[in-house]
């Protein structure tokens, strides 16, 4: 069972979607007159449990040869001649070097690093690794130092890091692999969702957005009188499978691999304790979805009161220490990375000339932390004079969502910004802004003025942080989203901003632009 606020369930404002609990009789489940009932059933658990024991034994088959080809080229290194090197006889050496690998196995066990809730998803599988690693190196010194033992410290401190390196990298190409197989439709899980409609609804978009998770949802389950008749058989395009009083039913017609349960009146916590005893027979995971799942990360513990475990989370951090250490990383990375790209700035700014005739940075005003507006710098990318056909184009061609101006055949931009624009060229200038403070590496996306006036209260939450030249929504889909899922993924970083959050999204940052996927 998982219910874990990292889970890849990820659903926002659920609890406005239910509705009072029904208090009816309990009809039986029907046989579906569909065409496509058989279609709709999965291959088992069991045919998941194999492909699942198979990954994991590739991956423990990689960590071993990660382990091996570094153990070699150390043993190469320190001890490429037959004599003792540190003291350390070449027969100790070698016994070294052959328990090295196997015991690199077992410390990833030990890390716990192949159980499948850190497989496949999310930066705990690589923390482990890490963690691991740093517990190896931290066990060896004292061992030799508290009982004065040579364990040829060159060897241990060459090798062990570089197995370390070796191994994430093979993890990486594992899950982008399995990724791109799951995208194409396999290795996938049969799923139900279990909620109200809204709820369902927007996960369910969510699923069949990102669908490198592997989830296939075959289709829902609704509280009682909520769809499940005759003339209501699907919703959203999902077919209606039964009700909530069905889920065990469903699970076994449809040999469901994965049931997601949305928070809803019916389903407290001793109907879901008993639905978790139902599903125990046909051993289908059973995912819940917090009623908070925006608040994700150290802010959030389980703490027992009076023989209860309760959620708590603390308030997130916008001053102080942490605050202090992003905005000194921030500068020092943005200075840097001006020095490495000052060719290709200059490069840019010339072709920016010599192509259209006007300025080679566009300034526009856009509103900073706190509200306190800034002028955003960026290559300009369309001709001169373009702001002044915003409102018409807005109002007759607006391809984005109904606040953000978006255009995928822009009239406006010049051949070279639209190069520009397809690999988010035009934004380098943007660091200039961070140097200067106003910007942040990682952040909500700059808004204009008119984008900022139609805030709601969770929009306004955004302010409380300095936007960015990238951030989820650039991993997200960029221009793509609607302004329902801007607002939900820029109030996630909010809620959830730390300095390795950050290195992740900088990390993902540039597979998206290198893609280029939702950039116009």
């Amino acid at each position: 069972m998982r219910g874990t606020p990292n889970d890849v369930i990820d659903t926002t404002e659920l609890s406005a979607a239910a509705r009072a609990p029904h208090t009816g009789p309990t009809r039986p489940l029907r046989a579906r007159r569909r065409p496509f009932a058989t279609r709709l059933r999965g291959k088992g658990t069991d045919a998941r449990r194999a492909w699942r024991g198979e990954y994991r034994r590739r991956i423990a088959l990689t960590d071993l040869v990660a382990a091996t080809l570094a153990t070699a080229v150390s043993y190469w290194f320190h001890f490429g001649d037959d004599a003792p090197i540190d003291g350390v006889p070449q027969s100790a050496a070698r016994f070294l070097a052959f328990a090295m690998p196997l015991g690199w196995v077992a410390l990833m066990f030990a890390a716990r690093s192949y159980e499948e809730r850190y497989l496949w998803i999310g930066p705990e599988e690589y923390r482990r690794v890490g963690r691991a690693t740093l517990a190896l190196l931290g066990g060896v010194a004292f061992v030799s130092w508290a009982l004065k033992l040579d364990l040829a410290r060159g060897f241990t401190m060459t090798a062990i890091p570089m197995a370390a390196v070796l191994t994430l990298v093979g993890r990486w190409v594992h899950r982008t692999v399995l990724h791109h197989q799951r995208a194409a439709g396999r290795h996938t899980q049969t799923t139900v969702i279990v909620g109200h409609r809204n709820a369902v609804a927007h996960l369910h978009r969510q699923i069949e957005r990102e669908a490198h998770h592997g989830y296939r949802v075959i289709g829902c389950v609704l509280p009682p009188g909520q769809g499940v008749d005759e003339s209501q058989d699907e919703f959203d395009g999902l077919p209606v499978l039964g009700d909530m009083t069905q889920v065990a039913e469903v699970v076994q017609r449809y040999e469901v691999d994965t049931v997601a349960v949305l928070p809803s009146p019916e389903l407290d916590g001793p109907h879901l304790r008993r639905l978790g005893w139902e599903l125990e027979a046909t051993r289908a995971e059973l995912l819940l979805a917090p009623a908070v799942t925006e608040i994700v990360g150290t802010r959030v513990a389980i703490r027992p009161v009076a023989g209860l475990p309760l959620l708590h989370m603390d308030s997130p951090e916008f001053s102080g220490p942490r605050r202090w250490a992003k905005s000194a990383f921030d500068r020092t990375v943005a200075g840097l990375l001006v020095l490495l790209t000052a060719p290709v700035l200059v490069a840019i700014a010339i072709a920016v000339k010599v192509t259209s005739p006007g300025p080679v940075f566009y300034r526009h005003q856009r509103i900073g932390m706190d509200g306190e507006p800034f002028d955003v710098l960026k290559f300009r990318s369309m001709r001169p004079g373009s702001d002044r056909e915003v409102d018409h184009l807005f109002a007759t061609s607006n391809q984005g969502n109904d606040v953000q101006f978006k255009m995928k055949q822009d009239p406006r931009i010049t051949g070279v910004g639209a190069v520009l624009r397809r690999y988010s060229l035009d934004e380098l200038p943007q660091l200039f802004n961070v140097i200067g403070g106003s910007m942040s590496l990682v952040g909500p996306r700059p808004h204009v003025t008119r984008e900022v006036e139609q805030y709601g209260v969770d929009m306004r939450r955004r302010l409380l942080v300095k936007p960015g030249i990238t951030g989820l929504w650039q991993i997200s889909g960029r221009s793509d989203l609607s302004w329902d899922e801007s607002v939900r993924i820029d109030v996630r970083y909010v809620e959830n901003w730390s300095l390795s959050f950050d290195f992740m999204i900088l990390a993902k940052t540039f597979g998206a632009v290198v893609r280029g996927s939702g950039a116009y």
